[in-house]
């Protein structure tokens, strides 16, 4: 599948306003990117979390730098072939980095069908 980034990030941007309002607000100083590709250039990640969960902080206040939820696009574009996949692939990829961002790791994940 094919798809430009700013139609990418469009999808993206719609997925985050589906979800559940009690899911995303308590989303605190946490940032959403696209990127093409992780690091290694691998097309095996679809999302990324990058911070400290909430169940580890002990301390966080003023002047943190903002935790960041990566999604891959060339990635999704790979393991879908169509439009509504993709849909579908990106909301559980934001649901299952949100669950990090909660403290929620991918044994619990994978139980509950998110991973």
């Amino acid at each position: 599948m094919e798809m430009d980034a700013v139609a990418f990030e469009a999808l993206v941007i719609d997925e985050l306003d589906r979800l559940p309002d009690d899911m995303v607000e308590g989303l605190e100083n946490v940032v959403f990117v696209v990127e093409d590709r992780p690091e290694d250039g691998s097309l095996d990640l679809l999302g990324l979390y990058d911070g400290l969960a909430l169940t580890e902080r002990t301390q966080y206040g003023m002047g943190e730098l903002p935790d960041r939820i990566i999604v891959f696009r060339e990635p999704h574009l790979a393991a879908c072939d169509s439009e509504d996949e993709l849909r579908d692939e990106i909301h559980t990829t934001l649901v299952h980095e949100i669950a990090h961002f909660y403290g929620i790791d991918d044994e619990q994940l994978h139980e509950l069908g998110w991973a």
